[in-house]
């Protein structure tokens, strides 16, 4: 059993919350200056998926932070000139260029795989790294199409070949066009320094462990892990080193650690009223949300439909620093939709109606029109606060 160091701080749970809300970028002025650009940086991986309600999860999490961003200014700022690749991380994740390097352990494994799920003919990987060297960069459909023309997942031999060069590091995906990837050879995609910067597994794993208590503020073992997808004994081989130190928290049972930095000055600033992607890494991980919110949160969007509580995409309301309630919204021309809205104080009827005003503002919509309200006693309050 590992023996821990003695705690660095004793932080209240309030504390841990503020210090968690800050390094994600929810309590202090925004950083404007950076844009979306250091809003990537600062979280260290923004989440893909494919659903699409008021926008794509990649385009909620800088709005949450920042407000309303163009959203081609958002496309624009992850994919052009250079600035980021897609990998495997906590999922399919928009990555900063910088942390390729980190990656490598992931990527030297892959290589290492003694089987796929998918067989590959002889000649097809050879025959994508051609195409893309003379022809790239490049979509599956246009080094020879996606699929066989069967279920989604009886792919191509062009597209198993160019995912299998994507997980190997030779390919990497540069941007999303019309949501399907576009890929390049790496020797182009990716700056010479960092291209060639190898490091070690330990090397990748302590690196990625530091960023990621950095980008969480405070975490569990589990919490920190779980933020580039590692394994329990790959963050105790390199916790020692990785410069985050044990703390204690009130209320939580397992041992944390927190990024220096975010002990050495008190939580201050705004907080931001905004609704969140359920995809967005303050809340990503449930456990660690029940622990420093005391809030409950499960996508239902691959529940069947009789099953659903809160709705098929429902969006948490962060406002005041707490976690106040959910909203299933919908669009319907110009106008959104509030399905399902639940609200758990009345102290959250306000802030609810101005996330959902500027969330209507910023998709273009002009109208929010209220459906169903889970207190019914709350409905003629939001009403009147959105008029």
């Amino acid at each position: 059993m590992t023996t821990l160091p003695p705690p660095a701080a004793d932080l209240s749970a309030d504390e841990a919350r503020r210090i968690a809300l800050r390094a994600q970028g929810f309590l202090g002025a925004p950083d404007r200056r950076g844009g979306v650009r250091g809003v990537l940086r600062h979280l260290g991986a923004v989440q893909l998926d494919t659903i699409s309600v008021l926008a794509r999860s990649h385009e909620l999490i800088p709005y949450a932070r920042l407000g309303a961003v163009g959203r081609r200014t958002v496309e624009d700022a992850y994919w052009t000139e250079g600035h980021s690749f897609e990998y495997w991380s906590h999922a399919a994740c928009i990555l900063p260029v910088e942390e390729w390097p980190h990656f490598g352990f992931r990527r030297r494994a892959y290589r290492a795989r003694p089987h796929w799920s998918h067989d590959l003919p002889d000649g097809a990987y050879d025959t994508v790294i051609k195409q893309l060297r003379a022809e790239g960069p490049l979509t599956a459909t246009e080094l020879g199409g996606a699929k066989n023309g069967g279920e989604w997942w009886d792919w191509s031999a062009s597209k198993v070949a160019v995912e299998r060069a994507l997980m190997y590091g030779e390919v990497v995906c540069t941007e999303r066009r019309s949501w399907k990837r576009v890929y390049d050879l790496a020797e182009r995609a990716i700056p010479d320094d960092l291209l060639h910067t190898e490091l070690d597994d330990a090397e990748c794993l302590r690196r990625l462990v530091r960023l990621a208590g950095r980008s969480l503020g405070i975490g569990t073992r589990a919490d920190i892990a779980d933020y580039h997808r590692l394994k329990g004994e790959q963050f105790d081989a390199v916790v020692a080193d990785s410069g985050l130190v044990p703390v204690t928290v009130e209320g939580w049972s397992k041992p944390a650690w927190a990024d220096p930095e975010a002990l050495a000055a008190v939580p201050r600033g705004r907080h931001r009223t905004t609704l969140l992607s359920p995809f967005d890494s303050l809340i990503w991980e449930r456990a660690r949300t029940e622990r420093i919110f005391g809030f409950t949160h499960r996508l239902e969007a691959y529940v069947p439909k009789p099953k659903r509580v809160y709705g098929y995409f429902a969006m948490p309301l962060l406002a005041g620093g707490k976690l106040l309630g959910r909203v299933d919204p919908a669009r319907e021309g110009t106008t959104l939709v509030a399905r399902h809205v639940s609200l758990d104080t009345p102290k959250a009827v306000a802030p609810m109606a101005q996330a959902l005003r500027e969330a209507a503002e910023w998709v273009g919509c002009d109208t929010v029109r209220i459906e169903r309200v889970d207190r019914p006693e709350l409905r003629a309050g939001l009403l009147a606060e959105l008029t």
